[in-house]
């Protein structure tokens, strides 16, 4: 039997990068997957409102007949490098409605939906490194780190009710809206960089029954030991 047999599942940010890596991996386990995004996917939305978040919620509950796992991977595309002196009140309120405040609304509503329900459901959010490491990006480590702490209430809230809440940073993934720099390889521990595939594997396991049963309210860092060390900096060689 396939890990995640029976599931429905909504995953946010499916289009591209380690969003659609995540939907593609729950589908070959057994979820029928119902992607979400503002480009191409089952459900085309926009989570830059508080109003879009919640008719996401409402949508994917209708098609799917109910959601037992939630993954969240919406962010918009940031530009590497933006100090807190360059970056717009319209850029920072943007990346933090679509990572944190989408991820609240959805959150609770999934949650009341999988405590009315009697669901014993999952909820996994994407963070990053950078919720712990600032590294120039203002709007978008201050969403991670929210998402992490709302990731413990989340769990410390549901826990009693079933239902597992846990949060997943990747590292150095290019694509989407990381683009690595010149010899930043040379700083990974394991010598490459990540793909969406390494982070969906890790998303599995902690989404499962079989391997995650006693996992939540944590963030499983995936990021091939670059946190080991200054990642800041440039390598040394």
């Amino acid at each position: 039997m396939k890990l995640l047999e029976g599931e429905h599942a909504l995953v946010t940010g499916s289009a591209r990068g380690i969003g659609r890596g995540m939907a593609l991996a729950l589908k070959e386990e057994g979820a029928q997957v119902l992607g979400a995004d503002v480009e191409d996917a089952d459900i085309r939305c926009d989570l830059s409102t508080a109003e879009g978040a919640r008719r996401l919620a409402e949508e994917a509950i209708g098609r799917l007949g109910g959601v037992s796992l939630f993954v969240h991977c919406a962010s918009p595309r940031r530009q590497e490098g933006e100090t807190v002196l360059e970056v717009s009140e319209a850029q920072w309120r943007e990346m933090l409605a679509v990572n944190l405040d989408a991820a609240f609304v959805l959150c609770q509503a999934l949650g009341r939906h999988m405590v009315e329900r009697h669901i014993k459901g999952r909820m996994l959010l994407t963070t990053s490194l950078h919720a712990e490491s600032p590294r120039n990006l203002p709007h978008y480590s201050a969403a991670k780190a929210g998402e992490t702490m709302l990731v413990k209430e989340l769990a410390r809230a549901l826990g009693p009710r079933g239902i597992r809440v846990n949060a997943i940073a990747p590292g150095a993934i290019p694509g989407g809206g990381f683009q690595a720099p010149p010899g930043m390889v040379e700083t990974i521990p394991l010598r490459r960089f990540g793909t969406p595939a390494d982070v969906a594997a890790m998303a599995v396991a902690i989404l499962s029954e079989r391997y995650g049963a006693y996992v939540t309210g944590t963030t499983i860092v995936v990021d091939g030991g670059i946190a080991l060390h200054n990642w800041i900096e440039p390598p040394r060689v």
